[in-house]
């Protein structure tokens, strides 16, 4: 008899080597190869074939029927929101976030609303019974004679269920739990994550199935298995929060239906994820008012404008280098514009601490965020505190200028709506469009500009 061939594969980045590494190659990582076997090409390699026994065909683009692929809305407008406008059908979702932060609690919930719309729905579980999910459900008030559990991790009777039941929507938590019999590797490897999830994407495809999948995430944040599983998947969402508060933030990283970089508000309470309608008035509700060091920033999250206050903390450093410190903004954009403030308004921070944050637990990641970051900055640097009805939206260019930014026209009607008296913009933002009544729009062309407006 032959013996059987082995190779190592890295259970982090998904690298093959054919004898063992104590570190990876590609990722870096330390003890993270695994002794696999190496499994026979299978000589016929069947076609997507449907449950019916439909094969896929060519056909014209125009003969496509859109009316198959209808969007689903749920009862969470902000799940919807992130989705693109509501699920769906056939579409394979991923849905990656922290231990405990309550992925399971809102696919429970979503299935419970699904099911009472006359839509079959499959809860496949391989972390928990069916007692304990139920336990939850009945927290939850999930009830419907269209809900199923199934606590099973072999994936050859979950076909078969999935196939009995021919359900609409089907849930798998976790895809790290499930196990496909012919793949001689551990639950949770690499191949076996790899191959269950390429049989998942043929059933959804081929049988007009829409499935939600739970993955766990490493260390560093990113969703556990190869980076073949999120390129494989239509959608991926991070399920993003605080266990030491209550809201929690849906964020869409990939969405082939949608906006990416799309944003949903949830609070967590004893009967589940409530939705957040406006989440700007969680962001601002415990502003002090004569604070210094404190800007408002009007950024887009996918489609939507979020009102955010910036904090910046400037003291003289201790020590022979100025220790820089940003929490939901990127360093390096910190680093930049303190750079800025210093070569054209003359700021000397060299000899100073920066500590940045944005409120609230948000992160803040687009351009238009640099004028609000300057201003809270020179705020604290000059312990003179900003207009509390002031806002701020612009990008820093490296000479000093305020560089315009887009959808101007929403990010000063939501400042207008919250009750703003103010905003400071680009000046080449003034044209094309007119203000809403109500508030004062400044435009502003370089920093000096806006510094002297603000402070003087």
């Amino acid at each position: 008899m032959a013996k059987a061939k082995t190779q190592f594969v890295c259970q982090n980045c998904g690298y093959v080597s054919p004898r063992f590494l104590g570190r990876c190659p590609s990722c870096g990582q330390w003890n993270t190869l695994v002794e696999e076997r190496v499994e026979s090409e299978k000589e016929n390699h069947q076609a997507r074939v449907s449950f019916e026994g439909q094969h896929a065909k060519p056909q014209l683009i125009s003969q496509v029927d859109m009316s198959e692929t209808p969007r689903v809305k749920t009862g969470l407008e902000e799940f919807n929101r992130v989705l693109g406008g509501g699920i769906v059908s056939g579409s394979l979702v991923l849905i990656g976030g922290d231990p405990g932060i309550g992925k399971s609690t809102l696919l429970l919930q979503i299935s419970g609303q699904l099911s009472e719309t006359k839509h079959r729905v499959l809860y496949v579980s391989g972390e928990e019974s069916a007692a304990q999910i139920k336990m939850r459900a009945d927290r939850l008030h999930v009830a419907s004679e269209n809900f199923y559990l199934f606590p099973e991790t072999d994936m050859t009777s979950i076909k078969a269920a999935i196939k009995e039941l021919k359900p609409t929507y089907v849930i798998i938590d976790s895809i790290q739990t499930m196990q496909e019999p012919d793949i001689q590797s551990a639950v949770g490897s690499v191949a076996q994550v790899r191959e269950v999830t390429s049989e998942l994407m043929q059933i959804g495809k081929t049988n007009n199935i829409t499935i939600f999948i739970v993955g766990h995430v490493t260390k560093g944040g990113a969703i556990a298995g190869p980076k073949i599983l999120e390129h494989m998947v239509d959608t991926v969402l991070y399920f993003e929060g605080d266990l030491h508060h209550t809201y929690r933030i849906l964020r869409a990283v990939k969405n082939r239906f949608g906006s990416t970089n799309e944003l949903g508000i949830f609070e967590m309470r004893e009967t589940g994820l409530h939705e957040v309608a406006n989440p700007s008035e969680i962001f601002l509700e415990e502003r002090l008012k004569d604070a210094t060091g404190s800007a408002i920033v009007v950024s887009m999250e996918g489609t939507r404008p979020i009102l955010v206050e910036v904090q910046a903390l400037i003291t003289p450093t201790t020590y022979g280098n100025a220790k820089r410190t940003a929490s939901g903004l990127d360093h390096n954009r910190v680093s930049l514009l303190m750079a800025v403030l210093e070569k054209r308004a003359n700021f000397l921070l060299q000899n100073q601490d920066a500590y940045l944050k944005a409120a609230g637990g948000v992160k803040l990641d687009e351009p238009a965020i640099d004028l609000a970051i300057a201003m809270s900055i020179a705020s604290s640097y000059r312990n003179k505190g900003t207009d509390p009805m002031d806002a701020f939206v612009g990008e820093i260019g490296l000479t000093g200028e305020i560089r315009r930014v887009n959808r101007i026209e929403q990010r000063v009607a939501e400042a207008q709506k919250l009750g703003f008296k103010r905003i400071y913009l680009p000046k080449n933002n003034l044209q094309g469009w007119t203000p809403p009544k109500g508030i004062q729009v400044v435009g502003v062309a370089t920093l000096s500009e806006a510094l002297r407006k603000v402070f003087n």
